[in-house]
């Protein structure tokens, strides 16, 4: 999923340790330990990555919204969910890669304090909204599989997704107050993150750490379990019920059967194919985050962790 390394960009840029006045040189973002040079070369290379990903970003998400609008089925609540899923990919490409490429090129941010904060806020929503809306598909699938008789109300799937786009501007909050417009040396300025307190950076990566990757993938891999089990469960009964029909005797026309495992209700296999779609989906957005926040949060806890060479670039490469 292209979302994925797109917030990924977003986050590891910009992102610095610092002590109370001063910038230390151990840091995250920019990948250079000299905040005022860059390497042209990986510059260039970071700009056409950027571009092609927006290109793919808006196209892809653009076409699954306009499929779900013709289709026929576009009032299903899957659909429903997709897309808000593709709403919140379409914020990330337009408020946080977008931005993130004018940022490359430039490579210094050309703009008011104002705007710095406000760039840097809605670059996290769209890393939180794309990541709840993912969590809220994969619940709705769970209890599709695993309560296929419960009562559908449309008006709780709105709520979920209003709350979760709520939550994901709230939990984006503290991006205003960490990143500003500030001196990054000999009267340079960018937009940099402060963090005042020794603690603060660690206390930063570990939240977001938590409340995008962690937390989730703990629910994904609970509601995936569940699938799996359901599904297993259901084979079982199916595989039980042929053969309970292939050892009883064909009734009397007229007759009703009174097997109750003849009258096992089976799951479709439209929920199936559904289950299935949204599985890659969690499979991509595992494999795309798992590395990245392995990275992050080793370099945050461990001080032992090496801050350049092959480790730096490891970053660069997962960040980008």
């Amino acid at each position: 999923m292209e979302e994925l390394l797109r917030a990924q960009d977003a986050w590891s840029q910009n992102v610095s340790w610092y002590n109370s006045s001063h910038i230390n040189s151990t840091h995250l973002g920019n990948s250079t330990v000299n905040p005022l040079k860059r390497n042209e070369d990986v510059a260039k290379v970071e700009v056409t990555v950027l571009v092609v990903v927006l290109l793919l970003a808006l196209t892809g998400n653009l076409c699954v919204l306009w499929a779900i609008h013709t289709t026929k089925h576009s009032q299903s609540r899957m659909y429903y969910f997709m897309k808000h899923l593709s709403i919140a990919d379409l914020v990330v490409a337009v408020f946080q890669v977008l931005p993130q490429l004018i940022w490359e090129i430039t490579f210094r941010f050309y703009g008011p304090d104002f705007l710095c904060r406000l760039v840097k806020y809605l670059q996290v929503v769209g890393m939180f909204a794309s990541t709840y809306m993912l969590v809220l598909m994969s619940i709705d699938r769970c209890l599709a599989i695993c309560q296929p008789l419960r009562s559908v109300h449309k008006g709780k799937d709105s709520f979920c997704v209003i709350a979760a786009w709520i939550l994901s501007l709230i939990f984006s909050t503290p991006q205003a107050y960490i990143f500003s417009l500030r001196e990054v040396g000999n009267g340079v300025y960018d937009c940099w993150g402060d963090f005042v307190q020794p603690w603060g950076a660690k206390a930063y990566i570990t939240w977001m750490s938590l409340s995008i990757y962690i937390l989730p993938v703990a629910i994904l891999s609970l509601c995936y379990g569940l699938i799996c089990f359901k599904i297993w469960q259901n084979i079982n009964m199916k595989t039980r019920r042929e053969h309970f029909l292939a050892l009883t005797p064909r009734p009397s026309k007229g007759a009703q059967p009174l097997s109750r495992v003849s009258s096992v209700r089976l799951i479709s296999k439209a929920k199936i194919r559904t289950v299935k779609m949204t599985f890659v989906v969690v499979i991509a957005y595992i494999v795309c985050w798992t590395p990245f926040f392995f990275v992050q949060m080793w370099s945050a806890w461990d001080p032992a962790a090496p801050r350049e060479g092959v480790f730096d670039f490891l970053k660069r490469c997962l960040g980008k």
